[in-house]
């Protein structure tokens, strides 16, 4: 079985960095999202005001007494949705296997993406930058062989952080992970494991099964395998994917079109061997190229090809023949793609009277 690459991506403190994006007056002082009024609850808060203690469902009462300057504002969740939706694009590009968690945090399984020389360490840094120049907001991100280890990590250097567990450093990173890191740990079980001798992972390690079942239930057995970094859980996509696409970002500009002629036949190439992976193929239905210029002006073209199974570069080089008209412009990032037919939405109009 290959071993499982994910990365899980969180947005610091979101819905007050999109706050703070839109309005830099906030970015140097304690920011709350809600907890307005005499009853209201924080939704979620800055850096800053959390040195003061304040967090979130905290009533905003109490969240004023800890930090007296603090500055409130109503959510806005209608932004916050596109915000998210932007962010979760640019993740999709990446790969089709996106499980969203929250509008800002989701996990990625990236074992079979070959962009980035393999390298999930260096598609987390990607990411990172492609949110931080395009959304304007900082994730954190965490990589390891399964989704309870990436999540862990991607909290481990917060704010604005990358934390990789290798898989040859799974057993001595857990074996000093501190229990009340595990998810499901709160006060009270803590308080259970710590009467049993259990501090870290490493100690749980050596409670016999029986032991944890007797007390925890079924969750002594979810623990267990959580102290030995085990987790079997697949990264679960909803969505229906309606394309495929390919990019790459260059280290140093294209300096002009003949430059970005030439390293078609690689991207075209990686396109199929993308789509050969998928299994089920849905019919194609557009061709897309995507260019982004050295000043990060992003310009996208696509066209109906209905009656193409497996494109290839002649398909495409019309396509950025149309699409880049001033061939001298140095070039940042290039891209292209396939949107599927959605055959499930209704095309017959119904009779009038019927």
């Amino acid at each position: 079985m290959t071993q499982r690459k994910i990365i899980h991506v969180d947005c610091d403190c979101f819905y007050a960095a999109v706050e703070m994006r839109d309005d830099p007056t906030l970015r140097d002082v304690p920011l709350a999202v809600g907890g307005q009024g005499g009853r209201g609850v924080v939704t979620t808060c800055n850096y800053r005001a959390r040195a003061f203690g304040v967090h979130s469902a905290m009533p905003g009462g109490e969240a004023r007494r800890l930090c007296p300057g603090l500055v409130t504002v109503p959510p806005d969740m209608n932004r916050y949705r596109r915000v998210s939706q932007q962010v979760m694009a640019i993740l999709r590009e990446l790969t089709d296997l996106v499980e969203p968690l929250s509008l800002d945090e989701a996990f990625l399984d990236v074992s079979e993406v070959t962009d980035h020389r393999g390298s999930a360490t260096l598609m987390a840094k990607y990411l990172r930058q492609r949110v931080r120049d395009e959304v304007g907001i900082t994730i954190s991100a965490g990589v390891a062989p399964n989704k309870f280890l990436a999540k862990i990590a991607s909290d481990w250097e917060k704010p604005d952080g990358l934390f990789v567990i290798r898989p040859g450093d799974v057993e001595s990173f857990v074996a000093a992970l501190r229990v009340e890191k595990l998810f499901g740990v709160g006060k009270v079980t803590a308080g259970k494991l710590h009467d049993l001798g259990v501090s870290t992972c490493g100690d749980l390690q050596q409670v016999p099964v029986e032991d944890l079942l007797e007390r925890f239930g079924k969750q002594g057995y979810r623990l267990r395998e959580m102290a030995f970094g085990r987790d079997n859980r697949e990264v679960v996509v909803s969505r229906i994917a309606k394309s495929v696409s390919v990019e790459r970002t260059f280290s140093e500009d294209l300096p002009d079109k003949n430059a970005c002629d030439s390293v078609m036949a690689a991207l075209v190439a990686n396109l199929n061997l993308r789509l050969r992976r998928k299994a089920g193929r849905k019919p194609i239905h557009k061709l897309f190229v995507k260019i982004r210029y050295s000043d990060f002006s992003t310009h996208t073209l696509e066209r109906v090809r209905d009656q193409i199974q497996q494109p290839g570069l002649e398909d495409y080089q019309p396509l950025l023949d149309e699409l880049v008209t001033n061939t001298a412009r140095p070039v940042r990032l290039l891209g292209l793609g396939v949107r599927f037919r959605n055959d499930e939405s209704p095309t017959t109009q119904l009779r009038l009277f019927e």
